[in-house]
Order: C-alpha cells, then structure tokens, then sequence
C-alpha cells in the first residue's frame, strides 16, 4: 500500500502556551478552519474538541496532549477542493499548566515545530519560557502568535518587547496589527504590504486592501526591519539589498523558510483566536516556514547490537523505526500507544518489535485520532503520528524498530516529581483496583510515581503538584472507580553532602560453616557539572544524579562483586542519611578492598558499600535540600505591599516587579513547602482579585532551623 500524502506536504506541530493563553482556543479555531468539525467549541462553554476528558471540560484547562489529524488549503490557494494543494497537519494541542508540563515535554520531541500562543494582555508568562526552554533543547523551530488582541489591557507591542527580552532576540514582526482591545479589526501583513480583515460569522471569508493612512508609517518601518532581518541570513539577497534592489517576494519567503527551520529567526504574528481574526494566516505561516520531515536532520539512535550510532533518514523505503512518547488509556478500546515514525512503514495485523525491551508483539491495530475520534488505518509511513491499539509491553519512550535492522533512539527525560501524598484504599474492594489503576496511570503519565514507605508500608503518590495529584486521584475514581483516602500533601525533599569523606567498611559474618566477608575502601565527594562535550573515562559510570567510579586495580576485589558494592551504595542514598530522604548529586570511587575466596559473596560486599556509604556520608557535612518554586503573582496596584510581606514571610525572594497593563507583577522564588493552599490565602487577600502560577525551579540547603523541624516531623 502506497502513502496517501506526500512527505513535504505534512506539517507536525504542536500548540504550546501559557495557561490561559487561548491555546486551545486557537486549535478549536484550526480544526473549524481545516473543515474537521462544523461546529466551534468554546473552553468556557465545555464543549471543546481536543479537551475531550470530562475534568478538562470542567475545569477549563487542558491535561493530556491531544492529537489530531486535519488538512488545510493555504489561504492563497484559489481552488479549495484541490486536494493537490492541501497540507495534511498532524497537529498536537498541549496543556499550558505546569503540573502537566510533562505532556508539552515528550510532544516536542516528536513534532518537528511548534506555533507558541502569548497572551497579548500578559505577554511571556514563567510556563511560556519553561516550554520555550524544552523547544530551545530539541531545536524544535517555532512561530509565535500573540493572541487575545481584542481584551482590555492588550498590547502588541508590549507583548512582543517581552518575547525579545525573556525568550530570544531572533523575534521579528510578521505582521502588526489594526488596532488593539475593543477596536481590534485585522492585521497588517508586512511582507505582502497590506490590510487584512476576516469577515463572515466566523472570519472565513478574507478580506486584503490598502493599508489604513494612520498606520502607513508604522507598517515601512516594520517592514525595513523584517526585510533587513531576513535578508541578513543570505549574502546574496543582502548585497542586492544593499544596492537598492528588494528580493522578491517569494525569495524573501524561501530565504526565511530556511532561516526559520535552522531556528536563526522566529517570525511572530496578531489576532484574536476568539474573535476569530488572524489564525487562518498562521495556518499558512505553518505551511510556509515550518519545517516538514523532509526539513529535520534524520534522526539519531545506538545499535542495540554494536553500541555505534545509527541514522535513519526520514524515508519510507529505510528501515523501519518509530518512538512511543505517549500511553493512554481508552475506555472504548483500552491502552493506545501514541508512536511517531521516523523511517519506513508498519502495517496492521504485523509483528512490531520493541528494540529497546527486545521483545515482539503483534500489532492489532493502528488509529489515526481527531481529538478523542477514531480513524483506522491500514498503514503508517515515515514522518506520520499514529498510534496503536493494545500493545501491552510498550512504554513512553520505547523505540519500535525493523528487527533485522535494530537501533534505540534517545530516551525523553522527565523532570522528577516535587509533592507527594499518602494514599490509601477507602474499602477492602477497592485495594486491588487501586494497585492496577495506579499502573496504568503511571504508564501514561512518567512524572507521576508510586513507591510504598517500607516502614510504615504505606503507599506513597508523587507528582508535579496539587493539582497534578488532584486529577489523578480524581482519574481514579472515574475511569477505575477506586474510591481511596488520601493524606495532606508533602514535599519531596532530598539530601546531599556538601564535602569529602572518605570510609573504609569490612562485613564480616562467621556462623559456622560458610561464612561472610566484603571489604571497601570508598570515597565520596559532591558531584560536578559535567563540561559541555567532555568524555566520560571508561572507569565511571555516570548518572543523572550519581557517578560511580570503580578505581580497582590487579583484582583486589574481584570484576563479579563490583556491581554488588554499586548496588549497596543506591540503596543507602534511597534511604538518606539526615531525614531518610533520597541522596542524589554524589560522586563516589571504589578505591579498595579485599576479598576472601571461599566466604566472599554479593550480599556481603553490597552490605559493606551500604555501612560505608553510610559512615563516610555522615562525616560528609550532610544536608536537606528542598525544591524552590518560581511564582508569579499578579495583583491590582492597592494589594502589592501586603503581597510582598507575605512572599518575605514565606522565606521567598522577591527578584523582580513589573506592571502589566493596571496591575502588578511580582516574580519570587519561594520554597515549595511555603507554598500549598498559597492560592486560597491570594484570593482572600486580594478580594479574589489576584491570580498566582508557579513552576519547579532548582533544589537549594533548607537552612538549619527548617531541617531541624522537617527531621523532628520524620521521627
């Protein structure tokens, strides 16, 4: 079976935004657009297509990363049922909330750009440079929309200073608009030089005229800087400009096409998504400067069989290859597994195999989805987003492959969780249901982890926040119908050390018979950042937040027990040495030992690296480290003093305040443990007037009185 679109007329991307941003608007407002619905859903009416779970509808915000396959005749096109011109758009509308900033994480690795959604009113917001952060590392190309020009306060120019100042100075104006707030009627396109309205009910119809006199000088002044922006990424087009000759039109575009897909420039453009004014010419911008999977750099993995890189161009007569990045769980036809091909084709009812378990299942069937509607497919090519029906081995992150031609690509890292909340089944009936529940929920979502307290063998919920546990506790009892009780919840504090020690531990067991003996000599010191590009000798083992580094020399302790003391030396930092908190950001070296020949075993070599790690951390200036949270609040002017005595009272540091439009920003780091129920204790001071986002920032040393309560709580 032969594709039925042609690579370079398919566009993955995703939608990403601030919460509030009107990201979901906008993609409402794509699908009514591209002819997939006939009908434009509204958030704050609940019927919204890609917010299809019923605590999305009802809270107003988006949860899961929704996916949906839709196709688009450019605006320029003069015949719209020409399928020859139309752009098939595999399009991903991600949460905006940072408890699911998992969710925009794992969209962005496998979406070749990304339309980025700013608030006129607002401009950059702290979650729009947390996931202008994650697009910056996958070098995903973007454009930006600044949306919601028709509400009180909007600016544009405002809005667009901020892009330049927080996220990258490559922004340059696409268009400006006619007018801001309740006088918010079109754009100005600035390289074709003219008006644009929308009319209609819904804006379909596309007006372009003149440009109104009042903005004639605005409008060459922004066009000189575009043009001189663009033809600054050609030597050509720059020496022809410089002699007074402008490129044309389509050069500019071809020039800017490039410049945009190697991330030099961002181009940024105006509307309002409700107002249904400007999105139509971002679907066209999509189409003429976002990258298809042609455009990408082919992509890069390991050969499960050699160890060297292997690449795979996007090609459907290449071996197949394709990475899961998302699990959910269906009430119609149970587990789906979201999977982005990068080369050759897979078909329903064939054999899929799992290269990174090394394991085959068979594949049932595959979906297209629109939103939370099933399209079924035959097959899937390279650069397609599809996903799988009932495979029960497969994991976010897996790398499905051709089984002669092997090759795992790079795992999506996932932040670590920052709360946690005891968990319990409310009856007898409800325990099984919950342990299975609790799988299935942690399959999909990575950022949310279950672990049971071996002391007190309670079972133990992480995630990115409260509201994060909230909708999965809320999941729970409405896809699983497990009812469970929980506890308030907790920080997830961690340890570490501060200096050098050194320790030198011997096990040794006599009980008749066989005994016991392990010995090691080991040192431990905080762990260094890694240098950009620098090689990792080939006696360590280095991790996210430990490094191993096995010094043994002339078999001291023999190669077998090495793992052993790794593996005693892990579960002392699971067990922390200050509070019982997990120690991370140590280095240790295995410098010594001895063995015996007949009582020497891994159990008593991993009890030996246990005790050591233990003496050697406890003479290491140990230390708790709690997670700090990046707040931004937004108050009215009257409200600000009492605002920022409260952060300084909650051990916060105020790093800057600014005013956005009547009201006052204030952005603090403040630490997580100050901060629950902080939105209940806004609202009641600033007459429900106040508004309040926060996002994990780094871990820091609680300082010695907070340690002092947080080991008396653990007791």
């Amino acid at each position: 079976m032969a594709r039925d679109y042609p690579l370079d007329r398919t566009r993955n991307f995703g939608i990403i935004a601030h919460i509030d941003a009107g990201k979901t608007t906008t993609s409402e407002r794509v699908l009514y657009y591209t002819g997939s619905q006939h009908k434009i859903g509204e958030v704050h009416e609940g019927e919204t297509t890609t917010d299809w779970m019923e605590q999305e509808r009802e809270r107003g915000i988006t949860i899961t990363a929704a996916a949906v396959t839709c196709f688009w005749s450019p605006t320029y096109v003069a015949d719209k049922k020409d399928t020859a011109q139309k752009i098939r758009f595999n399009i991903i509308d991600t949460p905006g909330h940072i408890d699911f900033t998992v969710e925009v994480k794992r969209s962005l690795r496998v979406l070749d750009g990304a339309v980025v959604v700013f608030d006129g009113v607002a401009g950059v917001e702290p979650q729009s440079e947390t996931n202008w952060r994650y697009a910056d590392e996958g070098k995903v190309p973007r454009i930006c929309f600044i949306n919601k020009l028709d509400r009180t306060g909007a600016s544009f120019e405002r809005s667009y200073a901020s892009i330049l100042d927080r996220l990258t100075k490559q922004a340059v104006r696409m268009q400006i608009p006619i007018g801001e707030e309740g006088e918010h009627n079109g754009v100005i396109d600035l390289l074709e030089n003219d008006a644009v309205y929308f009319d209609g009910d819904m804006g379909e119809t596309i007006r372009r005229e003149a440009i109104p006199e009042n903005l004639k000088a605005d409008a060459a002044k922004y066009r000189a800087e575009l043009i001189e922006k663009i033809v600054a990424e050609d030597d050509v087009a720059m020496n022809a400009y410089l002699e007074g000759k402008e490129p044309s039109i389509v050069e500019l575009k071809k020039i800017l096409r490039k410049a945009v897909i190697e991330n030099k420039i961002v181009p940024v453009f105006a509307g309002s998504a409700l107002k249904n004014k400007g999105v139509q010419l971002v679907l066209d911008a999509v189409v003429e400067y976002l990258p298809s999977p042609l455009d990408i750099p082919p992509v890069k993995g390991i050969s499960p069989k050699t160890g060297e890189e292997v690449i795979r161009n996007a090609s459907d007569s290449e071996p197949f290859c394709a990475l899961a990045f998302k699990l959910q769980t269906d009430p119609f036809v149970g587990a789906l597994t979201f999977f982005r091909v990068y080369s050759g084709s897979i078909a329903a009812g064939s054999y899929i195999y799992n290269s990174t378990t090394g394991t085959k299942e068979r594949l049932g069937r595959i979906v297209r989805l629109q939103a939370d509607k099933r399209e079924e497919v035959k097959e899937v090519f390279a650069g397609e987003i599809a996903a799988a029906v009932g495979l029960k081995e497969a994991k976010t992150s897996h790398t499905f492959s051709d089984e002669e031609n092997p090759i795992v690509l790079e795992e999506i890292k996932f932040p670590e969780p920052v709360v946690s909340m005891r968990i319990e089944p409310a009856t007898k009936a409800d325990q099984e249901k919950m342990g299975l529940a609790m799988k299935k929920l942690s399959d999909e979502d990575p950022t949310f982890r279950v672990s049971s307290d071996t002391e007190t063998m309670e079972t133990i919920i992480s995630g990115m926040g409260e509201l994060h546990l909230e909708i999965i506790i809320d999941r729970m009892k409405r896809e699983f119908n497990v009812n469970a009780n929980t506890g308030k919840p907790q920080v997830a504090y961690r340890e570490t050390i501060q200096k050098e020690a050194e320790a030198d531990n011997k096990y040794i067991k006599q009980t008749g018979g066989k005994g016991q003996y392990g010995h090691v000599v080991i040192k431990i010191k905080p762990l260094e950042k890694l240098e950009e590009g620098a090689k990792i000798k080939n006696n360590v083992k280095r991790y996210d937040h430990f490094e191993f580094i096995n010094n043994i020399k002339g078999g001291v302790i023999p190669q077998e027990f090495i793992p052993a003391v790794e593996k005693g030396v892990r579960e002392a930092m699971e067990r922390g040495i200050v509070a019982g908190y997990k120690m991370e950001d140590i280095s240790l070296e295995l410098n010594d030992g001895s063995y015996h020949d007949v009582d020497s075993s891994e159990i008593a070599f991993k009890i030996a690296a246990s005790q050591a790690f233990k003496d050697a951390a406890a003479r290491a200036k140990p230390v708790i480290l709690e997670p700090i949270m990046k707040v931004e609040i937004v108050v009215p002017e009257k409200f600000m003093g009492d605002i920022t005595g409260h952060i300084t009272s909650k051990r916060g540091q105020i790093e800057s305040m600014e005013d956005r439009g009547l009201a006052k920003v204030v952005n603090a780091k403040v630490p997580l443990s100050e901060m629950f129920g902080y939105t209940t204790a806004l609202r009641s001071m600033t007459e429900g007037r106040g508004s309040m986002t926060m996002e994990f920032d780094h871990y820091e040393v609680v300082p010695q009185n907070v340690a002092e309560t947080i080991k008396a709580a653990r007791k």
